[in-house]
């Protein structure tokens, strides 16, 4: 089932004029929304259809992806290629992506990539006056170790000086995870008192910070006290008792 692709960014000059027309971006899907290679599965396939009226114009980049003090960095690399760079998907129709692994798995530790789609800009038209929204989005690649993969987590809690709560997330293992969401109980209670939506990858060695305000609503518990935090993540469902500390 094709995934809809939701608009993350603007492609060149996007000014609003006075009496200027605004087009809306294009109606994609795709799928799956990442891909996961491995020694024995070097190739894998995305699937791009176009829902709208018109053809669209696609070119793909493929980055490597890092992170530092939580922020995302990509930069150039040739270890992964997709195929075909450039692509132009009629209207109603479907283009396949091949994936592919130009080096072999790393021994130890996950590799990991995003895909970059972004559509082209259309050939200028004097009769058009005004802007168009151009859509780009990225998916993940994720390339596994020749040894087992996975997350080694080490939650955190922390009440700060204006009676906030900071929950962190340390990943100590040798493959990402993504926080989908994340809820907490206080003790004795099975009902959770917050639940906070994430969808928040922490990568190999990387750290997550939220910060969840005071609120009418509810109270933070005090300092030293023991709480439950049960997390979605692609990873599967996990739980864990953080202390907070003050």
């Amino acid at each position: 089932m094709l995934t809809r692709v939701i608009i993350n960014g603007f492609f060149g000059l996007c000014v609003f004029l006075a009496g200027a027309t605004v087009v809306n971006a294009t109606d994609l899907g795709v799928s799956p929304v990442r891909v996961t290679l491995s020694d024995k599965q070097k190739m894998g396939t995305l699937t791009v259809r176009n829902n709208g009226a018109e053809s669209v114009p696609m070119q793909l980049e493929v980055l490597n992806w890092s992170q530092e003090e939580g922020n995302d960095v990509f930069t150039p690399t040739r270890e992964l290629i997709v195929n075909p760079p450039i692509f132009t998907i009629p209207a109603g129709g479907s283009q396949l992506i091949r994936v592919g692994l130009r080096r072999a798995p790393d021994a130890q530790r996950e590799l990991i990539y995003r895909i970059f789609l972004q559509e082209l800009p259309p050939p200028p038209s004097p009769e058009f006056n005004g802007t168009k929204m151009l859509m780009r989005v990225s998916l993940p690649v994720f390339v596994l170790p020749k040894v087992a993969a996975k997350p080694v987590l080490r939650w955190q809690a922390v009440r700060t000086s204006d009676g906030s709560l900071k929950i962190s997330l340390t990943n100590n293992g040798n493959a990402h995870i993504q926080i989908i969401n994340f809820s907490l109980s206080k003790p004795g209670s099975a009902q959770p008192w917050i639940t906070q939506k994430a969808s928040d990858y922490a990568l190999i060695g990387q750290s997550l910070d939220w910060i969840l305000p005071a609120s009418a609503d509810y109270s933070i518990p005090q300092s030293g006290t023991t709480i439950q935090l049960f997390a979605q993540t692609d990873a599967g469902d996990i739980e864990a008792e953080v202390l907070i500390s003050p």
